[in-house]
């Protein structure tokens, strides 16, 4: 995978979070994808910025533009300091919640992304890495 270009943005309130998914749509609509692509990507973007606000304690967000091949699309990186995930699986399951939400955060964002990686230590932090190909 190519990294054409990276922007870097603080979670560190909620106005963040609504930047941060407006700049994804930007770039979405940039590549060219349809409004349920834009829709989705957003989604689970804003999901996973709420949440590195929410349990991480705040955090960033890097946005690059991909390519692999003839494909192109976007990866958003969000990262945390946060105390991490002591049971990645079980936050993946659908109904669970650490918190007040409806404990659709992690699960959904991975099946609303083509690619999802989640790396977390307790008491390190946590990434989550999601890409979504044109």
């Amino acid at each position: 995978m190519k990294i054409l270009s990276t922007e870097r943005y603080e979670l560190r309130s909620s106005e963040d979070v609504v930047t941060a998914r407006q700049v994804v749509r930007k770039k979405a609509v940039g590549l060219g994808f349809g409004l349920v692509d834009q829709t989705k990507f957003v989604t689970a973007s804003s999901e996973l910025a709420r949440n590195t606000l929410d349990y991480g304690g705040g955090g960033t967000i890097d946005i690059q533009l991909v390519e692999n091949g003839v494909r192109s699309g976007l990866r958003l990186i969000f990262e945390d300091q946060g105390p991490g995930i002591p049971d990645i699986e079980q936050a993946l399951r659908d109904g669970f919640t650490s918190g007040n939400g409806m404990g659709l955060g992690l699960g959904g964002a991975k099946r609303l992304s083509h690619e999802f990686e989640i790396l977390s230590e307790p008491g390190k932090g946590t990434r989550v890495t999601i890409v979504r190909w044109k």
